[in-house]
């Protein structure tokens, strides 16, 4: 209320009253506009593209069926359509065993340092996904990995142990990538629960896995749910490790194909908007479930206050084993990817870790990187655009959550679902409908930084909204209504009081979009030009490059970097009441 106290404008009146209230429909107007313009023309044109020819300069767009003809008509397709759903159901499995048992011994043991791994969890996420697979063949190639080599070595034999090229070697490592994400979600499930079911089994005598199986797994079922549906969105949109590891091999799913399809000459755009239109269908469905949980879960509520406090399961000698399971979990995600990187970009050409290669340690990588004649360009362009994506996001949405949350406007419902359609569009396709648009609709976007700001802007306005909704539903109408009652116009009111309340979920909010733009290759790899490139696009022309020591360096330095602030957004969040759920 001292927000309100400050305000002591008299009521307008006459023409200032009527010039407030246009300016208060403009805004809404405006941002209403908007959203529907950057949710709604991705998918037009992308369906439009799917059944039409490509334009050409001998003869016009033609309707027609032969884009999902050539795309479905062919046993190769099946095989598509297997490898991407074999691909994302692996994938999420496997992120969300690994991730659920360490998430498990985190917060219902008493595992030794287990509040230190807590902390050191944000690190994996850090990590670009380029990158990390990048890390893992260098890790784990049948001819230069470092696994395998010390293995055969160790047996005597020229047997590969690890073969990353494979279906299974795609799964392990986006499943070990987005396992820190499961393991995020299950950690606050488990924390939200009641403990005393639990801790009345263990005093009946029952063992910790059967009181794991039979009641903790059982009462977070939401949960597990929600969390192997969003892993399994996030894999089958998976487009890095696919790229690299799949297409060498001949193995396809669909995000590789679509890149395919434009990379090829000439470019089969109508053949990749016809793969894109099946991919959104299985993101919308494992969306539109995941929501529909997420409206039901309150049937396995255990907890009606927060008056509980949990109470650690003694594993007695057990305890150093999952002790040991967590280091194993970091060093495979965070130690040994790093450090591989840090080795190959210390060397003057990529060797194995020998005391011959020892020898010749070299810094011309990161020097050659430091003298790269675009990478301060590519810095910056990643630092606008996600310095203006998150900034835009944010405020665009704050502006929706108010309609949504406080007004009582007719259709307020169909603006929150369109601004959270753009969650269904894989960064791949959204890029493609994008691209798709802007050649055919020329207003002078095409090929500069405008095109990536509104596809940036696009991809992450779901993400804000989540933010900003769960703040605007804390702030009570009293608050609006005794600004009005003191003569406060709405863009006084909203400016003075909803946004200062909005602070902590919108600081939040744009701390994660900033990170998660930044790393951002997927919705970038297709609209980029050779002036507009950012920091991940320069990392994969390098790896195609077969520049292998220099990719590893700005690889580093990149993870470095985006270390560093994170910490530092970190220390402005806490400084400014940002605080964790």
């Amino acid at each position: 209320m001292e927000a309100v106290g400050q305000i002591t404008a008299a009521p307008p009146a006459g023409r200032k009253r009527w010039q407030n209230i246009e300016f208060k429909w403009l805004i809404i107007g405006v941002s209403v506009l908007v959203v529907a313009y950057l949710a709604l023309m991705p998918l037009g044109f992308l369906l439009w593209q799917s059944f039409f020819t490509p334009q050409t300069f001998a003869k016009a767009a033609e309707f027609t069926f032969d884009n999902y003809i050539t795309a479905y008509s062919s046993v190769e397709t099946l095989k598509l359509f297997f490898n991407s759903v074999t691909f994302a159901i692996g994938t999420s499995l496997f992120a969300f065993v690994v991730g659920t048992a360490l998430a498990w011994m985190n917060e219902r043991t008493n595992t030794p340092l287990k509040s230190l791994f807590f902390a050191l969890s944000i690190i994996p996420l850090i990590i670009p996904g380029i990158l990390f697979t990048v890390a893992w063949i260098l890790l784990a190639s049948s001819k230069i990995g470092i696994v395998n080599l010390m293995l055969q070595h160790w047996f005597n034999t020229d047997y590969v142990f690890v073969n990353i090229y494979s279906m299974w070697g795609m799964i392990w490592v986006d499943g070990l990538h987005y396992s820190s994400m499961a393991f995020l979600i299950m950690t606050a499930a488990f924390r939200s629960m009641d403990p005393s079911l639990e801790e009345s089994a263990m005093m009946s005598g029952a063992s910790v896995p059967q009181i794991a199986w039979h009641i903790t797994l059982k009462l977070t079922w939401p949960a597990i749910f929600a969390t192997i549906l969003i892993l399994f969105v996030r894999s089958i949109e998976s487009f890095e490790v696919p790229a690299l590891l799949g297409l060498p091999v001949g193995i396809q799913v669909f995000t590789s194909s679509i890149y395919e399809a434009i990379h090829q000459y000439p470019s089969q755009i109508g053949l990749a908007s016809s793969y894109a239109v099946t991919l959104l269908l299985i993101t919308t469905v494992g969306i539109y479930f995941q929501s529909k949980l997420s409206s039901q879960g309150s049937k396995y509520s255990t907890v009606t206050g927060k008056g509980f406090r949990p109470r650690a399961m003694d594993l007695g000698k057990w305890k150093y084993l999952t002790a040991s399971i967590f280091v194993l979990y970091f060093a495979l995600i965070v130690i040994l990817p790093f450090l591989v990187l840090v080795w190959s970009s210390l060397q003057k050409f990529y060797s194995v870790p020998s005391m011959a290669a020892l020898r010749n340690l070299s810094f011309d990588a990161y020097k050659f990187i430091w003298n790269y004649p675009t990478l301060i360009s590519a810095v910056g362009n990643s630092l606008w655009l996600a310095v203006g994506t998150a900034t835009v996001v944010m405020l665009l949405t704050s502006v929706i959550c108010w309609i949504v949350v406080k007004t009582k406007l007719p259709g307020r419902w169909i603006l929150d679902n369109l601004a959270s359609l753009p969650m269904v569009f894989p960064g791949l396709v959204l890029g493609l409908a994008i691209m798709i648009f802007y050649l055919n609709v020329n207003i002078g976007v095409y090929g500069t930084m405008w095109i990536m700001f509104i596809a940036y802007v696009t991809r992450f306005m779901p993400y804000g909204l989540r933010y900003n909704t769960t703040s605007m539903l804390q702030i009570h109408k009293e608050l609006e209504e005794s600004a009005a009652m003191s003569g406060a116009s709405w863009s006084t009111t909203f400016w003075r009081i909803i946004l200062p309340l909005l602070k902590p979920g919108m600081l939040a909010g744009w701390i994660y979009i900033l990170i998660v733009s930044i790393r951002e290759l997927s919705t970038s790899i297709l609209l980029y030009s050779p002036d507009t490139e950012v920091v991940s696009v320069q990392i994969w022309e390098l790896w195609e490059n077969g520049q292998y020591v220099e990719l590893s360096a700005l690889g580093v330095m990149f993870i470095l970097a985006l270390f560093v602030l994170v910490m530092l957004a970190q220390f402005i969040g806490k400084k400014f009441g940002v605080k964790e759920e």
